[in-house]
């Protein structure tokens, strides 16, 4: 199942797929609250690529060029809990909105076996484990996996500067057999902007869009992330 569609002319919302049963909400509630490898295996397995697009109405283009395969970076400017120094990769960024994904929360690491048998996959010959991470607070309960580009399957996508998005749990298996991306990452949940919404922010000082660099986006040390990102952004004499 698909969990999120990028299209080249339009960005679309993703809502949580009907057929969670009420016992998979539950899971996914307590993960919230507790965290830790057995529930997020869980959540993930009732949820990653659980999801249905949804359509929106066409909206006149934005201005400003896209955003999408760039870092966003939260100035000390923004309060707002959920983003105070967090570094996001944008997916999409067009005239129906904006969506990223924050990379430098993770919060827990899950055996890719133990997941692809919570979803009901072949774990053998799988072995390693992924890092999870909180992709913002939009759908918490959505998987994606960033990657780098020179994995393609069947429903990958390039943003740009070679990351990529595959909407594809067999990504999953082939990251545990060794046949899949030199680098990933496992978020749950994104961030998205309405129309023009991400563009007042930024005028708003908010936000500053850096050039992306692939080891800053797939680094294992995520507290380092914001100060390298900022450390990217061009001062405007």
């Amino acid at each position: 199942m698909r969990f999120i569609r990028v299209f080249r002319s339009g960005v679309e919302s993703v809502r949580r797929g009907r057929f969670l049963s009420a016992h998979a909400r539950g899971t996914i509630a307590r993960v919230r609250i507790l965290g830790g490898t057995a529930v997020v295996a869980a959540m993930l397995a009732a949820a990653i690529f659980a999801g249905s697009p949804a359509g929106g109405a066409a909206v006149p283009a934005p201005k400003d060029a896209s955003l999408a395969g760039r870092l966003l970076v939260a100035t000390s400017d923004l309060r707002d809990p959920r983003f105070v120094q967090t570094v996001i990769f944008m997916v999409g960024h067009d005239a129906t909105g904006a969506m990223g994904l924050v990379i430098n929360r993770p919060i827990g690491r899950i055996a890719i076996g133990a997941l692809l048998e919570q979803l009901g996959e072949d774990s053998r010959g799988v072995g390693g484990e992924l890092r999870v991470h909180y992709g913002g607070p939009v759908e918490p309960t959505q998987g994606f996996v960033l990657h780098t580009a020179e994995y393609a399957g069947v429903d990958t996508r390039v943003v740009g500067s070679g990351i990529a998005l595959t909407t594809d749990p067999k990504v999953l298996r082939a990251i545990g057999a060794g046949s899949g991306p030199r680098r990933s990452l496992l978020a749950l949940g994104y961030a998205g902007w309405a129309p023009g919404q991400l563009e007042a922010e930024i005028k708003s000082g908010h936000w500053v869009d850096v050039q992306v660099d692939e080891k800053i986006v797939f680094d294992e040390n995520a507290d380092k992330k914001w100060e390298r990102a900022m450390a990217r952004r061009v001062i405007v004499l």
